[in-house]
């Protein structure tokens, strides 16, 4: 991968050190372990996305790739349901401290209007784009969202992101990297309107 960390700072909004600690993980027989415990966090309290460890991890072992997605995914909506859980059974005590951290906490009234109204597509959304997915998983969880649906959300946006990722990483390998880590935030939301579409198309059709 191209050692740019100024444009993986400037793209992803990751300190230079933060972003610097979260590859070293690569480089180590830990590196699994650690994409599982990121991808946990990240979901309910982290601030880090693990994208950057997922794509190190995918081009140091290309034929592993998807092994390294489906860490992603599984880790990734475990720790969603504990954020859930987090907004649906102690959102005054630790939730809402997380949304403060992230200054969510005034435009939380207007997004649990959302998530009543129509709370799947919201995660399947955040799960997809650059939207912190963690003040998603705490809003579904405080405003009582049906888990099953929450899940299945979950499991497809990350599921389509992490497999998208390391599906490109396995096909073009290294020249593909540098593509990803510059247009990461344009490509995720461009994917997220797609899926709009895709839900208004089938909802018009019945």
């Amino acid at each position: 991968m191209a050692d740019d960390t100024k444009t993986r700072e400037g793209i992803l909004g990751i300190p230079r050190r933060l972003y610097a600690w979260v590859l070293s993980w690569a480089d180590t027989p830990y590196g699994p372990l650690a994409l599982f415990a990121l991808s946990f966090a990240e979901s309910s309290f982290f601030p880090i996305p693990p994208d950057p460890l997922l794509m190190a991890l995918c081009l140091g072992a290309l034929a592993h790739s998807f092994r390294f997605a489906a860490i992603c995914t599984v880790a990734s909506v475990l720790g969603g349901v504990f954020g859930y859980a987090l907004g649906y059974g102690a959102y005054e005590a630790v939730a809402q401290p997380i949304l403060e951290l992230y200054g969510k906490v005034d435009t939380f009234d207007e997004v649990a209007a959302k998530f009543r109204a129509q709370g799947d597509l919201a995660v399947l959304i955040a799960a997809i784009t650059p939207i912190p997915y963690k003040v998603v998983t705490i809003t579904a969880g405080a405003t009582q969202m049906s888990l099953g649906p929450f899940v299945i959300a979950s499991v497809l946006g990350r599921g389509l992101r992490f497999f998208a990722v390391a599906g490109l990483l396995w096909w073009k390998g290294e020249p593909i990297a540098a593509f990803i880590e510059k247009y990461f935030e344009a490509l995720a939301l461009l994917f997220g309107v797609l899926i709009i579409v895709g839900f208004a198309a089938v909802k018009w059709m019945h």
